[in-house]
């Protein structure tokens, strides 16, 4: 998608480009800027190219412009998700425990799973997954 992007925006020229180099920057953005563990580095690499060849083609004030207003909006969508959570912990504070038992329930799995890479003669303890009380359906 990347490839087709770069290739797009260079059929499509300088001009007619501009209306729609927000929309073509979005997903470059969100690319450079992600932090996950399993990031491909081919595709950050492929994005700063295309960002590269685009402030090239319809020059810095229209790219810096562009790139700004992709940067501000996905920083306004950010907060927004964060400001959401913190209200739901507050109108729905069940729900809100539930996620922070899951959480911590997620976090000492993955301690255990650390220990065991880092001396494999240990074993941790594990929770036993077949208790009557983990099949109930519990809402």
């Amino acid at each position: 998608i990347f490839k087709f992007l770069g290739a797009i925006s260079v059929d499509l020229g300088k001009d007619r480009i501009k209306p729609y180099l927000p929309t073509i920057l979005t997903p470059l953005y969100r690319e450079l800027n992600s932090n996950y563990a399993e990031q491909d580095p081919t595709l950050k690499n492929l994005s700063q190219e295309i960002i590269e060849l685009l402030k090239k083609l319809v020059g810095l004030e229209a790219f810096s412009l562009a790139f700004s207003s992709v940067q501000k909006q996905a920083n306004q969508k950010r907060a927004m998700r964060k400001k959401q959570r913190a209200l739901q912990a507050v109108a729905n504070p069940d729900i809100a425990a539930r996620r922070k038992l899951k959480r911590h329930k997620n976090k000492a799995e993955t301690r255990k799973r650390k220990i065991e890479s880092l001396r494999p003669m240990y074993k941790a303890k594990r929770r036993r997954g077949h208790a009557l009380k983990d099949l109930a359906m519990v809402e």
